[in-house]
């Protein structure tokens, strides 16, 4: 189900969530390509209502208190997210590539958090928390719908698999499929299914609130070799082990 006008007000939060130092009306309604008398009245409303802050001195936005208090609800999770932040840290300087976790949000996956390489990259990955990609293009998208049955997959993507590239499964029975042979090992996989010449690794994680999030591993083709994927493997293997061991401790 899409619905415009929500859609824009996710879009503020997502982007402000990105830029600390705020954003003017201008540089909203540019980078979300909403027109200023359309996100004007929203931000208006959600300053109102103290979801967003204005600065007067700026005339910039930023995250408001009412956003904060909600956010707080999630302070249960904040130990595993140390753990978590820490791991994606080791994991990044064991490849020298990117390391992301994302989050099932409807038909599509959200970037939530990243680790990059500090090591100068022939090519490196530009990403950014808070980005929205169709779920079933994505490794850590596939690993999310992992036990998706046919009929949930066509309820989630009622007008079809739309091809990002052309090497995007399009075909919703032949998606099932590798869902299920991935599930047998936990490890996701894309090869330029959102983005020519990138691949992706991934591995789903159930928290002790019955949330699920997703760990990856993205880098260019050329980067691969069988010495690095199985490191690649290992590694966001060995860190799903240590967070069941972790939300077993926390659901205690």
């Amino acid at each position: 189900m899409y619905h415009k006008p929500t859609e824009r007000v996710l879009s503020v939060f997502t982007h402000l969530a990105n830029w600390r130092e705020g954003r003017t009306l201008t540089d909203l309604a540019n980078s979300l390509n909403i027109p200023k008398s359309t996100i004007s009245p929203i931000l208006q409303e959600m300053v109102y209502q103290n979801y967003l802050y204005l600065d007067n001195q700026t005339n910039k936005y930023h995250i408001g208190i009412t956003t904060h208090a909600i956010a707080s609800y999630y302070d249960p999770l904040q130990e595993i997210f140390t753990h978590i932040q820490r791991e994606m840290k080791n994991i990044t300087a064991k490849t020298n590539e990117i390391c992301q976790l994302g989050i099932l949000e409807g038909p599509n996956v959200l970037y939530i958090a990243k680790e990059e390489p500090t090591s100068n990259l022939e090519i490196q990955i530009i990403s950014y928390v808070g980005k929205l990609i169709p779920a079933y293009c994505t490794a850590l998208g596939k690993s999310l719908l992992a036990g998706y049955d046919i009929s949930q997959l066509k309820d989630l993507y009622p007008n079809g698999l739309l091809a990002q590239t052309e090497n995007t499964i399009t075909d919703i029975n032949k998606l099932k499929k590798q869902l299920d042979n991935f599930s047998v090992e936990n490890i996701f996989y894309e090869e330029e299914e959102v983005t020519p010449y990138l691949c992706c690794y991934a591995t789903p994680i159930n928290l002790h609130n019955n949330q699920r999030i997703a760990l990856s591993i993205s880098l260019p083709v050329f980067r691969v070799n069988e010495t690095k994927k199985t490191l690649i493997k290992k590694l966001l293997l060995q860190a799903r082990e240590k967070f069941n061991v972790i939300n077993k401790e926390l659901s205690v």
